[in-house]
């Protein structure tokens, strides 16, 4: 069978709550909701950490971010092996191009260093702002050959327009590429920056949605005391209520830069229509990790494992070849979407792959209502948020079908939920005396999930010493 093309599709910082066809009534998302009804949408998708830099490097390697020893953002170099995703598919004979976000590395104060990462193309974009050098951020050249000024643009009252926007500057980019006549299959990484804060959307998207029409966060008064707890465990913004926060207006804005980017993905996927490559290509929409959005008094990202942080959209698209209208909900990790690409592009997944294919699910063979016995998340060792050289926070999560837990190992703490009775996550159950067995038997299990996934034994055994 001919190997299909790959769009693959990937916002910043989105929560897997945040379309429509899934259940929220207040978005904008047309055209993603088509996708769900033509694909297969995983309800249950956890990265494997809930910031950029490590959630990334373990799903372009395919392997837990303590096993690939990249696990904060800031780091200065990335690990020579193993090899990328993108660049073992660019070996097996695609045309692979990246366009937007990649941040395997530092981007702050300097261009993002390349990597051997078989890219043809190197779109690149890191945070869309207007100080970049000349030829290092391909979207600032675009907006500068445009005539625009995207600080002033950033700073002025109706916002870069969406003319200007960098998610429209991704589609433009995307539909050059696609458009090409070539006689190999392709591959194409589309990163989105948006809906990363700062939530400033155009003017035009911003008027569509009010902050008095939101449903606001999930909080409860009892979280401003919960949160007091982790006073000292790494997070972006501080912990406060959501008319301190005004989350219901954060999240009006946050809607509108997911409709805007619906709107640019529609045009993504005309393309592929008018090119005749649709049914071709495997389309693959998700996110490298998600918000918190006033959940819980935080607002932004950092070391928890709220639901709305660390669970994400993971749809798969192929007419013809994947079943159609089907959400699964059975717990799926992101690292399952890197051996499903390989997997789809033919290439075999190496044996240190910590993630399974989803193809047997997609084509109707499996069930998807029972993948994995349990998910994993990691934040270790990142630097406080200002930068102060200050020792950072060091947690896991471990979630089972019904039972969420966090253990932050540096400040001895942690949370435990039980998901079914509580989705959202009000009641920790940690110190709670009726739930210790499982809070102890919870805590063994993660620790030796653990070890077995993060210890790396060395080459090859040839003789028994």
């Amino acid at each position: 069978m001919t190997r299909p093309n790959i769009l693959w599709y990937c916002t910043d910082q989105q929560r897997f709550d945040t379309i429509k066809a899934l259940g929220n009534e207040h978005v904008r998302t047309p055209n993603i909701d088509a996708l769900v009804g033509e694909g297969v949408a995983f309800t249950h998708a956890y990265c494997q950490s809930p910031i950029c830099t490590p959630s990334r490097a373990s799903i372009m390697t395919g392997m837990y971010p303590s096993r690939v020893h990249n696990t904060r953002n800031g780091n200065d170099t990335f690990p020579d092996s193993p090899p990328l995703i993108s660049k073992m598919i660019a070996d097996s004979g695609y045309d692979c191009s990246l366009i937007g976000k990649f941040h395997l590395s530092s981007g702050g104060h300097r261009p993002e260093p390349r990597l051997d990462d078989g890219f043809n193309d190197w779109w690149h974009s890191h945070a869309p702002r207007d100080d970049w050098p000349e030829g290092t951020h391909d979207y600032a050249d675009w907006v500068r050959a445009k005539g625009g000024d995207l600080n002033a643009l950033r700073d002025s009252k109706d916002r870069v327009p969406a003319e200007l926007h960098q998610t429209t500057w991704a589609s433009e980019r995307a539909i050059e590429f696609i458009s090409r006549e070539r006689d190999q299959p392709w591959l194409l990484n589309v990163n989105i920056y948006d809906p990363h804060p700062p939530f400033i959307p155009p003017k035009s998207y911003a008027e569509e949605f009010k902050a008095e029409d939101m449903p606001g966060p999930y909080f409860q008064e009892s979280d401003l005391a919960q949160q007091a707890k982790f006073a000292n465990v790494d997070f972006q913004d501080e912990i406060r209520t959501p008319e301190e926060h005004n989350a219901n207006d954060a999240q009006a804005k946050y809607y509108a830069m997911i409709a805007l980017i619906d709107d640019q993905f529609a045009r993504v996927l005309e393309c592929l229509d008018k090119t005749g490559q649709r049914d071709n290509t495997v389309i693959i929409f998700t996110s490298d990790h998600g918000e918190t959005l006033g959940d819980h008094g935080l607002m932004f990202k950092g070391c928890r494992f709220y639901e709305g942080l660390v669970r994400v959209p993971l749809i798969f698209s192929w007419p013809g070849q994947f079943q159609q209208n089907l959400q699964c909900d059975g717990l799926v990790e992101l690292l399952d979407m890197s051996a499903t690409i390989l997997d789809l592009c033919g290439v075999e997944v190496p044996d240190y792959f910590q993630g399974n294919s989803l193809l047997p699910v997609l084509r109707g063979e499996g069930d998807g209502d029972k993948l994995r016995d349990t998910v994993r998340c990691e934040y270790f060792e990142a630097l406080d948020p200002f930068f102060t050289g200050g020792p950072g926070s060091y947690a896991t999560m471990y979630r089972d079908e019904q039972y969420k837990l966090t253990v932050y190992h540096d400040q001895q703490l942690g949370e435990l939920y039980d998901l079914k009775a509580d989705p959202w996550e009000f009641n920790d159950l940690w110190d709670n005396p009726d739930f210790a067995n499982v809070r102890n038997e919870l805590i063994w299990k993660s620790f030796n999930s653990h070890v077995m996934q993060t210890t790396d034994v060395g080459s090859e055994r040839i003789a028994p010493m």
